[in-house]
C-alpha cells in the first residue's frame, strides 16, 4: 500500500510538473504575441459618453481575468489618442487570448456547420461602448500602472441652484436613480436643449425641485452611479413629461423560463421593483387596477402556443409546489397545474389593459401576440423562407430620435442583438405573411465542412455617427423609391392620406441588406430590409411596446438594456415627440 502510494504521489507530482510547463510555455508565447502580434494592445475611453457602463464593463472583463491597466498621462500609440485616466488591456499577458476573442468581429458563413445558438458576441458592440485596438508596441513602455480594484465613473452635481438636469446617456444606471428615488419628481425632456455649454440629449432628467436635502441625496446616488448632472438656478425651456413611477408586473410562462431570466435578472440587479406572476394569472382580470405596466419576455413558439401555453394533456394535474419531496420547487412562483397558458381569456384581459391605459412591453416571441391575434393593426408579422441570422449583431437604425424607446443614444446607428425572429412590419406592403419557415438550417445555402472557407463581408460600425433625419423629412421618398420592392418602409404604416400612423418605429434594420451585419452570422438580410426593430403602437388609451431584437440576452446585450428601461420609465409618454 505504502509503495502504491508513493507511486501515485510520484505521478501527481510529474503530472503537476507538466501542467506548470505547459503553462509557462503557453503564458511565454502569449506574451510574445503581446509584443509581436498585429495588435498590442486595446484602449477603452474613460470619459466615453456612457462612462458608467464603461466602468462597469471594465470591472466584468477584471473579473473574467484579463489584466487591465491604466495611463497616467496622455500619449499617442498606433494612432490611437490615449487620454490620461484611459483603460488598457495590454497585449502581453496570459489572458491575451480572452480579450481578442472578446474584442474581434465574429464572422460565421451560413455554410459553415450549422451553429448552436450565437455567432456573434462581439463585446463593445454588445456594450454600446468603444474599444480602440492599438497596433503599436510602443504602447507596452508607457507609464500603466495595474488596476487593483473595480472602477467607478466620475459622477456626482456641479454647480448651484434648486433645479438639477440629469444628463441621459443611455447608462443602465439611470433606471437605478430613478426608482431609488421614486418619491421625488422627475420630468424627462423631450427634446434636445443646451445647458452649461453641452448639448443634452432628449431623456435628460429634470428635477423641479432640488431643495439641500433632495440634492443632497439625489448627487450621492449620482456620484456612486457615476452619473453626471447640473445644478441650475430655473427650469430649461424645453417641453418635458412627468416620469410617473410605474407599478410592474413581470408575466412568465410555465412553457419556458430561462429566457425570460436575463430581464428579471437586470430588473433585481438594478434595481426595478416588480410582481411576478404567471400568465395563468391574466385570466382573473382585474390588470389595470392593479398595473401600469406589464412586461411580457420572450417565450418561444408560435403566437398560439404561447397563449395557449403548456399542452394540456392526461387527466392529471402538473403541479410545481414546494413539498417535502420537491423541497427545491416553488420559491419564486408556484402552481397547482402548470399545464395550460393565459387562453384566450387571459388574452382578452390583456387586451382589456391595454386598451384603458396600460402599458404592455413584449419582446422576441411574444412581441408577435399582439399582430398575430389582429390586437395591433399596424404591425404585421413575416416568415421569410430564406432568411438565417442565428445570434448575431445587426445595425440598428434609429429611425425616431424622438421616441422614448431611444432617450440617451446619440448615434444614428445601435448594434442590436437579434435572432432568426420575429420579422416585423410597420410599412404596409405586403411581405411574407404565412410563408413557410426555413427548411434548411442556413437558408438552403449546402454546407461546407471546412469552417470559414467563405467568409461574409462585415460591415463597419462607427459608434459615433450623427442622428437620422425625423422620419417626416424622408418618409415620402423612401415609400415613393420603394413602392415596387417587396422591402416596405418602416416609417408610415397603412392609412388614409394625413391620417397618425397606427405604429411608432423606434428603431428599424437598415435599407441596405450589406449595411446590416456586424458580427455573426447573415444570409438573405434583404428579407429584413427596412423591417421594424422596436415600435409602439397605441392601443386604446394605452401602448404595447414591440421588441423584435432582444435586449437582454444572457447578461450580455448592456447595450441596449436601456432600450427596455426607457419604455418601462416613460410607460404613460411614448407617445411624446410624435
Amino acid at each position: 500500500q505504502q509503495s502504491a502510494l508513493l507511486v501515485s504521489l510520484n505521478h501527481v507530482a510529474k503530472n503537476r510538473q507538466m501542467y506548470l510547463e505547459n503553462y509557462w510555455i503557453k503564458n511565454k508565447r502569449a506574451l510574445e504575441k503581446g509584443r509581436t502580434g498585429a495588435v498590442n494592445a486595446w484602449v477603452i475611453p474613460a470619459a466615453q459618453r456612457r462612462k458608467a457602463d464603461t466602468a462597469t464593463a471594465v470591472n466584468d472583463l477584471r473579473r473574467q481575468g484579463l489584466e487591465i491597466s491604466r495611463a497616467t498621462s496622455a500619449f499617442t500609440a498606433g494612432g490611437v489618442d490615449v487620454k490620461r485616466g484611459d483603460y488598457v488591456v495590454r497585449g502581453d499577458q496570459p489572458y491575451r487570448t480572452l480579450a481578442e476573442m472578446y474584442f474581434s468581429i465574429q464572422n460565421y458563413a451560413p455554410q459553415n456547420p450549422a451553429p448552436y445558438d450565437d455567432t456573434g458576441w462581439t463585446f463593445q458592440l454588445m456594450r454600446d461602448i468603444r474599444v480602440l485596438p492599438v497596433s503599436d508596441k510602443s504602447i507596452l513602455e508607457q507609464k500603466m500602472p495595474l488596476v487593483t480594484a473595480d472602477v467607478r465613473a466620475a459622477g456626482g452635481v456641479e454647480g448651484h441652484g434648486p433645479v438639477l438636469v440629469v444628463e441621459h446617456t443611455a447608462d443602465v444606471g439611470l433606471v437605478t436613480f430613478r426608482f431609488k428615488n421614486a418619491d421625488v419628481r422627475m420630468l424627462a425632456a423631450e427634446e434636445d436643449f443646451e445647458l452649461a455649454g453641452r448639448t443634452l440629449r432628449a431623456g435628460a432628467i429634470i428635477v423641479p425641485d432640488a431643495g439641500e436635502r433632495v440634492r443632497t441625496t439625489l448627487a450621492s446616488h449620482l456620484e456612486s452611479l457615476g452619473l453626471s448632472a447640473w445644478a441650475v438656478d430655473a427650469t430649461p425651456m424645453v417641453k418635458t413629461h412627468e416620469l410617473d413611477v410605474p407599478r410592474i408586473g413581470y408575466v412568465h410562462s410555465w412553457t419556458r423560463t430561462q429566457d425570460e431570466g436575463w430581464w428579471r435578472a437586470a430588473l433585481d440587479t438594478y434595481g426595478v421593483p416588480y410582481t411576478y406572476l404567471a400568465d395563468q394569472e391574466l385570466r382573473a382580470g382585474n390588470l389595470r387596477a392593479q398595473f401600469d405596466v406589464l412586461l411580457f419576455p420572450h417565450v418561444g413558439g408560435s403566437a398560439v402556443s404561447q397563449v395557449n401555453g403548456m399542452p394540456i394533456t392526461g387527466g392529471a394535474p402538473l403541479p410545481y409546489r414546494k413539498t417535502p419531496d420537491t423541497p427545491n420547487l416553488g420559491a419564486l412562483d408556484s402552481s397547482d397545474d402548470i399545464r395550460g397558458g393565459m387562453g384566450l381569456e387571459g388574452l382578452a384581459e390583456l387586451a382589456r389593459f391595454v386598451r384603458e391605459g396600460g402599458t404592455l412591453i413584449t419582446e422576441g416571441s411574444t412581441a408577435t401576440i399582439f399582430p398575430a391575434y389582429g390586437l395591433t393593426t399596424g404591425v404585421t408579422l413575416e416568415e421569410p423562407r430564406d432568411l438565417f441570422v442565428r445570434g448575431s449583431i445587426l445595425r440598428g437604425r434609429i429611425a425616431d430620435a424622438k421616441s422614448p424607446l431611444v432617450y440617451g443614444y446619440s448615434g444614428a446607428d445601435l448594434p442590436i442583438y437579434f435572432n432568426q425572429a420575429p420579422v416585423l412590419n410597420a410599412g404596409g406592403v405586403a411581405g411574407g405573411r404565412g410563408a413557410a419557415p426555413p427548411q434548411s438550417p442556413n437558408a438552403g445555402l449546402g454546407q461546407i465542412v471546412t469552417p470559414n472557407v467563405a467568409p461574409l463581408p462585415i460591415s463597419p460600425f462607427e459608434p459615433d455617427g450623427p442622428l437620422a433625419r425625423p422620419l417626416s423629412e424622408d418618409a415620402g421618398r423612401v415609400r415613393a423609391e420603394r413602392a415596387d420592392v417587396d422591402a416596405p418602409s418602416s416609417t408610415v404604416a397603412p392609412g388614409q392620406p394625413g391620417q397618425a400612423p397606427r405604429a411608432r418605429v423606434a428603431i428599424r434594420f437598415p435599407e441596405d441588406p450589406g449595411a446590416m451585419l456586424l458580427s455573426g452570422t447573415l444570409a438573405n438580410g434583404q428579407s429584413l430590409a427596412n423591417r421594424v426593430a422596436a415600435v409602439t403602437e397605441k392601443v386604446g388609451e394605452g401602448q404595447v411596446v414591440m421588441f423584435a431584437l432582444r435586449p437582454f440576452w444572457r447578461w450580455q446585450t448592456h447595450g441596449t438594456y436601456t432600450l427596455g428601461f426607457n419604455a418601462i420609465m416613460n410607460w404613460n409618454d411614448l407617445e411624446a415627440g410624435k
